[in-house]
């Protein structure tokens, strides 16, 4: 093998970023299952990055919104940027029941159902599971009251 395609063999292995909601609870505890399966580790092509961070407003460019982001994001190698539901489907392999949970997924209705879940969920997050970022302390929660 010759230094060029040495080179392009790397390149077609760069990390895939998955792009999380940081202030969000359930996106926090999804990200450390996934961590806790590996996927994280040495070997595999994701890296995890925090949507509220300098890095993942370059990289998602045109994607990226100010404020809460609504989905999580995969950027593949390629550049190819796959939205909510879509962005575990990579995943879903490495899952207990992996198998089954992706022969259910090939009936459209079960497809049309399980991203209509996300959606349901991703919207009311917060509610469900609380905010991760830190409350910030006031003056007056500081103050020993009589």
């Amino acid at each position: 093998m010759d230094f060029d395609e040495r080179t392009e063999s790397r390149l077609s292995e760069q990390v895939c970023l998955l792009i999380y909601d940081a202030e969000c609870r359930l996106c926090i505890s999804t990200k450390a299952k996934l961590e806790r399966m590996g996927v994280d580790q040495a070997g595999t092509n994701v890296r995890f990055l925090a949507y509220q961070s300098e890095e993942a407003m370059k990289a998602l460019g045109q994607n990226y919104r100010p404020g809460r982001p609504d989905m999580a994001f995969l950027i593949r190698s390629s550049g190819e940027v796959l939205q909510g539901f879509e962005a575990f489907l990579p995943f879903i392999p490495n899952l207990p029941g992996g198998k089954l949970l992706r022969w259910g997924l090939r009936l459209p209705f079960a497809r049309r159902l399980t991203e209509l879940g996300y959606r349901v969920v991703a919207r009311h997050r917060y509610r469900w599971f609380g905010n991760a970022k830190p409350v910030e302390k006031t003056e007056a929660s500081n103050s020993i009251l009589p």
